[in-house]
């Protein structure tokens, strides 16, 4: 009955930016809270080293305790053949995978050509592959950079076309373009991802937007209406990417949900249990630049959020 899927990242892309280590119980409590709320999907965090990310120096615990949340789904994300090999060992479900479009933004994000991280992800594949099908992850071929860059500037639609292809051929089970920067806006969006779903056919994509300039959920209404169907989105408006200077918090996964309830789209999300943990979750992190207007003015009096359809 879920007619759109969110999946959370702040867990992962949340609290890479934050300077300060975020305790690991809380990162299990957070996991824990979300899949009560409702959410079925959850990026808990990245198998990269701990020299570079101090967060994510926990990543195998935090792994653990999400493998206990039965029927969430865990993701984790990865920049290499060793990530790889981290996500495989501890037997996560979903291995994400992420190449810029833009050249400059990947060199600074993992310092190597987007040819050098493409050849990668297909060993990654191989890898995968020559796993048993049942113990086999997910591989999610991800895009980022795919609609601007704070490096480069404009990212030609052609190389992400060419790139989106190029995953799905490797053996993508799914894509995710992703606005990293914030410089989408609706039109490019209906642009890309027409034009883009065009070329893969039935490989599932889901939309990953920042709220930088203010037209991150605009964004989505964009998406939606050239069927996308599954939105990432981070608690508090978290997130924000160390290597593109001036990116800023996702959509908050909180306005996200209110947004989709209000339109009666089903997301399985119960938004008064969301309001609840955010408010929990964000008081236990400390000060940091969250986001989010419901949270800030509240629920429209006496609402009651999507109930489900009618009879008939």
């Amino acid at each position: 009955m879920t007619d759109v899927f969110v999946h959370e990242v702040g867990t992962r892309d949340g609290l890479q930016s934050v300077p300060t280590f975020v305790p690991t119980e809380l990162k299990q409590r957070w996991c824990s809270e979300e899949f009560r709320a409702g959410v079925r999907e959850i990026e808990v965090c990245s198998f990269v080293p701990a020299k570079l990310i101090p967060q994510f120096a926990d990543a195998a615990e935090v792994v653990r305790h999400a493998l206990t949340i039965e029927g969430l789904t865990v993701a984790v994300l990865v920049p290499n053949m060793k990530g790889a090999e981290l996500a495989l060992q501890h037997g996560v479900h979903k291995i994400n995978y992420v190449i810029s479009a833009s050249e400059s933004h990947n060199r600074a994000n993992v310092r190597r050509s987007t040819e050098e991280s493409a050849l990668d992800f297909e060993r990654i594949v191989d890898l995968c592959c020559a796993q048993p099908f049942a113990e086999r992850p997910k591989i999610v071929g991800g895009i980022s950079t795919a609609l601007g860059c704070t490096i480069e500037g404009k990212v030609s639609e052609e190389s992400v076309r060419r790139l989106a292809l190029r995953l799905v051929k490797a053996g993508a089970d799914e894509l995710i373009l992703a606005d990293t920067v914030g410089y989408a806006d609706p039109a490019a969006v209906r642009r890309l991802f027409s034009v883009v779903k065009s070329d893969i056919g039935a490989v599932p994509i889901t939309a990953h937007f920042h709220d930088t300039r203010g037209l991150g959920l605009a964004n989505v209404l964009a998406a939606l209406d050239v069927g996308v169907r599954a939105f990432d989105a981070s608690l508090g408006g978290l997130g924000g990417c160390p290597y593109a200077p001036g990116a800023s918090g996702n959509i908050s996964t909180e306005d996200l949900v209110f947004m989709l309830d209000s339109m009666g789209l089903e997301t399985g999300v119960d938004i008064h249990a969301l309001l609840e943990m955010r408010a929990e979750i964000t008081a236990l992190l400390g000060d940091h630049p969250y986001h989010g207007a419901i949270a800030r003015a509240g629920l429209p009096k006496g609402y009651q959020g999507y109930q489900g359809r009618t009879a008939g």
